[in-house]
């Protein structure tokens, strides 16, 4: 059998396209994470993680053309090397600042913080513990390390201890959660998470992508819970508040040196080009001075999550800019999906083994009550199109 194989095996994807309901890859002509043009009518986009509505700011713009101009395209090599700039060290000496830590380093991608991290600290001789619901780079990154792996379960600090309890003698012992889930928008119990690593002696790392620029009035899920210097490494990524793409580690000075030299996504990968780097470092800017964009994008979403509570929708547990509509099956999922699009308004449709089976809607300071009506109005009309769409037991579940 070739490896290849199960390549042509793999038609589910294939089926669902030629059927109109395949959910993924879906080629905008347009989008500014508020409104987005597909197949030339204007639809509200309500699947973007673009909390802070800056990916079209001016100033934004500009900061990305200035650094294109001055320093070209790309770097073309590892900052280890030859590729690293001042606008890189910069754009590090604030994002530490911003979030409260001593140091930061920027990688390339956010999936690469969290990969190089966890990958450069622990060794086979550890132990390293995850919620279950961390991000897929978490995961990554512990796996890569060969450490002792353990998942508990979601948000569960009683099933941590038990998890603790019976990890043998030896070794460190790393938690990883997130601050804000990326599927559910429900944050961790930070506190009570604190609370159990200092009793057991582990270290702490909160992957916040999703509670960075929105949460604790822009500094994150630590800084919610006025928790910051009690974590002992936080990790972020520009691809969601920040308008740009890449991501970052910050910590202490040691440890933050300790990752420059050893963290393999960032040795061996080619740093973050010029114009990323400075419209992350713009957009971080604008976040502190700008507060109100993170109470704008909490306070739609939040108008939104109690219109759907209304409608019988199970919305679960999210207070961040997320809002996921939990279904019963795959079907419920991607029918429900299309009929939105029809009516103008595009979520995104969730499936495993990403996560179980939901519609993941989520808001930003620049949609307006127009476009948050509507995108409540194109639920409210799938319900009278497709009165059977949401099953009873979604139906239950919700009760």
């Amino acid at each position: 059998m070739s490896v290849l194989a199960k390549c042509g095996d793999f038609t589910s994807a294939k089926e669902a396209a030629s059927r109109g309901y395949y959910p993924y890859f879906v080629a905008f002509e347009e989008s500014d994470g508020t409104v987005a043009r597909l197949d030339d009518r204007e639809i509200v986009m309500a699947g973007s993680n673009n909390y802070l509505g800056l990916t079209r700011d001016p100033r934004v713009i500009a900061a990305g053309h200035a650094a294109l101009e001055t320093y070209g395209s790309s770097c073309t090599g590892s900052r280890l090397l030859n590729g690293n700039l001042k606008l890189h060290e910069q754009l590090e000496e604030e994002l530490a600042a911003f979030f409260g830590k001593p140091a930061a380093l920027v990688y390339s991608t956010g999936y690469g913080a969290n990969v190089g991290t966890i990958g450069a600290l622990l060794t086979r001789h550890d132990h390293v513990l995850l919620d279950r619901e961390a991000h897929a780079s978490a995961l990554e990154g512990a796996l890569v390390t060969r450490a002792d792996m353990k998942t508990f379960a979601h948000n569960r600090t009683d099933d941590l201890i038990r998890r603790l309890q019976r990890m043998p003698a030896g070794g460190d012992r790393l938690v990883v959660v997130d601050g804000v889930y990326s599927m559910g928008g429900d944050l961790c119990p930070l506190p009570d998470i604190v609370e159990v690593c200092r009793e057991f002696g582990a270290q702490l790392l909160v992957d916040d992508a999703h509670g960075a620029g929105v949460m604790g009035g822009g500094r994150g899920t630590c800084a919610q819970f006025d928790l910051t210097n009690e974590v002992d490494l936080i990790t972020v990524t520009f691809s969601k508040s920040f308008a740009s793409i890449g991501g970052a580690a910050i910590g202490d000075e040691d440890v933050i040196h300790y990752l420059r030299h050893h963290a393999r996504s960032e040795v061996f990968s080619a740093s973050m080009t010029p114009a990323s780097t400075a419209t992350a470092l713009a957009a971080l800017r604008i976040a502190g001075d700008e507060p109100w964009r993170a109470r704008q994008a909490l306070a739609n979403a939040a108008y939104v999550r109690a219109e759907l509570v209304k409608l019988g929708y199970p919305v679960g547990d999210s207070s961040s800019p997320i809002v996921p509509v939990h279904l019963s099956n795959e079907i419920e999922t991607v029918v429900l999906w299309r009929l939105l699009l029809d009516l103008g308004v595009y979520v995104n449709a969730v499936v495993p083994p990403a996560a179980s089976c939901r519609l993941r809607v989520s808001f930003t300071a620049s949609h307006t009550r127009e476009h948050l009506d509507k995108v409540i109005s194109a639920f409210s009309a799938a319900q009278e199109l497709l009165p059977g769409v949401i099953s009873p037991e979604t139906r239950e579940s919700a009760a």
